[in-house]
């Protein structure tokens, strides 16, 4: 792989990861639960005097319910990572989900499913709902 194809590879992982945190941001305001940034890069708390250049700040989000007991996470690998991914976890529980950005698919859940907005909110749906059981 080039150095090229290695810098557009990266970068339309994290313009999909942009996407996944406005799919989750939408899916709190239509559900009526709690979108939080949970942590930021690396990069950006300690960049000090470099220019930060990822489209966003935020590296980990969640979704909680009205308590504020989270149900559903999702993260993105850093830029020094080298097999890069974004990750859903639902907490207390071993489902887990990586989605590694596919040229002409875009973000591909394990290798094999297209993650599409549908696709997130029935994994959050279905995350949610294991909350409310548990």
């Amino acid at each position: 792989m080039s150095a090229a194809h290695d810098h557009k590879h990266e970068e339309m992982l994290y313009r999909a990861w942009v996407q996944v945190i406005e799919w989750m941001k939408e899916y709190a305001a239509e559900k009526g639960v709690q979108f939080s940034k949970e942590s930021d890069f690396p990069d950006f708390i300690y960049r000090m005097e470099r220019p930060y250049q990822l489209p966003t700040t935020m590296m980990a989000v969640s979704l909680s319910d009205e308590r504020g007991e989270p149900f559903f996470f999702a993260s993105v690998s850093p830029r020094h990572a080298k097999l890069k991914h974004v990750a859903f976890r639902v907490p207390g529980g071993h489902v887990h989900y990586h989605a590694h950005w596919e040229e002409g698919q875009g973000l591909v859940l394990e290798g094999k499913f297209p993650l599409t907005k549908e696709k997130l909110y029935q994994m959050a749906d279905r995350a949610r709902a294991a909350l409310v059981r548990a």
